[in-house]
This record gives C-alpha cells, structure tokens and sequence, in this order.
C-alpha cells in the first residue's frame, strides 16, 4: 500500500500510525514541533529532576478494557487518583461537589438522602427551559454552589460569562451524594512511568514508521502520499477561507521549591479575583519517584490567536456555522482525513483519541481493502 502522511506527533496521530503500520502501511508521521507528544509532551525539569507535564496535567483514565490493554503495550502504567481541591474565597473544599464539599460549604451534617434533598431545594425552579449555561447550572445546582465552584472558573476558562455560554454546553453537573473524592469515574487511571513522551516514542517505533520533527505541513506534501491524515487545526488548513474558529489556549507560571507546595496534584481556583484557574504539582504525578524540590505550575486561559497554541476548541454558535462550511470542503477532499481534537474541533480526552483511532483505524483499512469505494470514513462533524 502506498505509504501516508500523519500531520501531528500527538497522542490522536501516534496510535493512528501504529494500528496502520501494524497493517502494512508505510507512515510518515511530520510535526511542526521539535518533540512528540503534543499537548501530553512531558520532560524532565533541569532544575529539579521532576517529571513535567509541559502543557498542564495529562492523567490518563478510562473503563475500556480495550483502550487500557492497548496503551499499556508500550509503557507500565502506575495506578494514581486524582483528588482535586477547589480554593476561593470560602475555604478549600473536595472537588468535585460531594457530600464532604455540600456539608462543609453549609456547615451541615447531611446523611446523603438528605444532602440530595437540600441541593434539590436550591435548584431554581424558574427556568425550566435554560436560555444559557448560567441558567442550566442555576436549575441544577442553585445559586450558592453555582456561584462558589463554577460562575468565576468558568468565565476564566472560557473568557466570557456563562450567562452568554449555550446551554447545552452544560450536559451535567457532577455532584456526589456520598464521600467519594476521585475525580473520575473510571475504572482504571494512572501515568507512564517512563513519562508521556517516552510513552508515545515507543508507540511510534515501528520499522514502517517515519518521523519527521521541526517539519511543517505544506499543501503540496499531499501530492507524495496515498493519503493524508491531519491532526492540525481544520481552519488553518483551508486557510482560514471560511473565517477563524475560536480556540483558548493556556500559558504557565513555573514556580520551583522545596518541599511540598500545595498539598495535592491538581487545586482549582474558582474566584474571578484570582487570574489563574488552576494549579498543579508535579512531583504527584510521579508517585515512585522521590525529589528534594518540587515543580508548581499556574495555569492562565487565554483566547488563542492564530499562532498561539491551541487546547480547547470553544464551539460557540458562530463557531458551529463556521465548521459546518468547513465540513463541506473536507468532504470534497477524500485522499485527506481531519483527526484529533483541533482536526475534528472537538474536545478529545486522551481516552477518546485512543478509542477513536482504534475504530478509525479498522474503518479506514476496511475502506482501502474494498478499493476506495464509495466516501471514506469521517471522523468531523458539525
């Protein structure tokens, strides 16, 4: 088969490459970026010798057994549970919401049943159809949860307030009527002992896979390949003929100490008085490992610009209309697929992007197998 072109060294272009490769096609995987990894890059920090996630915590969690089997084939996974702490200006509460958080907050004493009525009783009954997220979240929760753990991180995350967010953004709001402080509800989570980027090296070290870093996408690469697969930003791809999707990118604040300096792995920030939305520690996300000093990152959100890197795809109405014309150039483009977060504009977990290029994977060589009949399979929607 003639070989592909991969655009993007990340977690989504990374397993694509393998599952092809382990079929017999020859892949050339390029990046722009001078590693691999993309946003889940770790490295080892000079100064301290810790481990860090560069772009923010990656704990990797998930309750497929198939996607758990499959990313421990290239690395030893240490089990850790990620127990998140929510500072403002009430204290520091168990997050996410649970029956510590709603006693504390209340200063009560609630048994569960009781805690469920109570949080029932503060939900506000007057928007039984939400118009916006702040509405949807006042039905759920009411105003002094909403306003304690979510009105402040939200606005700082997304730049505007969730009075002005779709509705529908908000599917849920978790809140535990028990003790239980894991973050996630998966089965299964934990950390590559040998750190992501060695993780995601060994998934790539395959005889028929070609990496390429320092290496830009560039338009006419596509005439060399059989077809491309591209996890870059869809809009950048075409341009920017159909106008500039939003994105929100992170910046850091890298701070250096001895001992411990916060107490857990990940603390979130929920006031609008303080910048940052979230802090995290390091050193947690090495459990084995043991260091003098300690490495504290404070993360910033910020609205992406086109050069900036981008982490979360907004998807606000205007950016829906946006992707649906972008959506009908890339079906008229079928030796060219559209992966990944910032490919498909679509907020991906680690665990999605894993799952999702197992079955696009079998889909897409099920395709070639039957001569490139018909549309090939389509991971972008809008």
């Amino acid at each position: 088969m003639k070989k592909v072109l991969i655009v993007g060294a990340g977690l989504t272009g990374s397993v694509l490459a393998r599952q092809l490769a382990e079929a017999g096609v020859p892949c050339v995987v390029i990046d722009k970026q001078t590693f691999v990894g993309g946003l889940c890059h770790s490295r080892r920090d000079e100064e301290t010798g810790v481990d860090m996630h560069v772009f923010g915590p990656h704990i990797f969690h998930t309750s497929d057994e198939r996607v758990w089997a499959y990313v421990q084939r290239f690395d030893r996974f240490c089990p850790w549970v990620n127990r998140v702490k929510a500072c403002n200006h009430r204290g520091v509460f168990s997050f996410p919401v649970n029956l510590h958080t709603i006693n504390q907050l209340f200063g009560k004493q609630f048994t569960p049943a009781e805690a469920c009525q109570f949080v029932q009783s503060l939900q506000d009954k007057r928007f039984p159809n939400p118009r916006n997220a702040e509405e949807k979240m006042l039905s759920l929760v009411g105003r002094e949860i909403y306003e304690t753990f979510f009105q402040g991180y939200t606005t700082k995350q997304w730049g505007v307030s969730p009075a002005e967010m779709p509705a529908d953004v908000v599917m849920r709001i978790p809140v535990r009527f028990n003790y239980e402080d894991n973050y996630y509800n998966s089965k299964y989570q934990g950390f590559p002992v040998s750190g992501y980027t060695q993780w995601i090296t060994n998934m790539l070290t395959h005889p028929l896979i070609t990496v390429l870093l320092g290496v830009p996408y560039e338009h006419g690469m596509k005439e060399e390949y059989g077809h491309v697969f591209y996890a870059g930003p869809i809009d950048e791809y075409f341009l920017y003929a159909e106008g500039d999707l939003s994105y929100r990118t992170v910046e850091f604040k890298v701070m250096r100490g001895l001992g411990d300096m916060q107490g857990c792995g990940c603390m979130n920030f929920s006031d609008l008085s303080v910048p940052y939305t979230r802090s995290h520690q390091h050193n947690y996300f090495s459990p084995w490992e043991h260091h003098d000093r300690s490495v504290l990152m404070q993360e910033f959100s910020r609205a992406s610009t086109r050069e900036s890197p981008k982490f979360y795809p907004v998807r606000m109405k205007s950016d829906m209309e946006i992707l649906r014309r972008y959506t009908r150039r890339a079906e008229a483009e079928p030796t060219v697929s559209f992966i990944g977060r910032l490919g498909c504009y679509r907020y991906l977990d680690m665990r999605h992007c894993v799952l999702l290029m197992l079955e696009f994977a079998e889909k897409w060589l099920e395709w070639k197998k039957k001569g490139s009949a018909g549309k090939p399979p389509m991971l972008l929607e809008a």
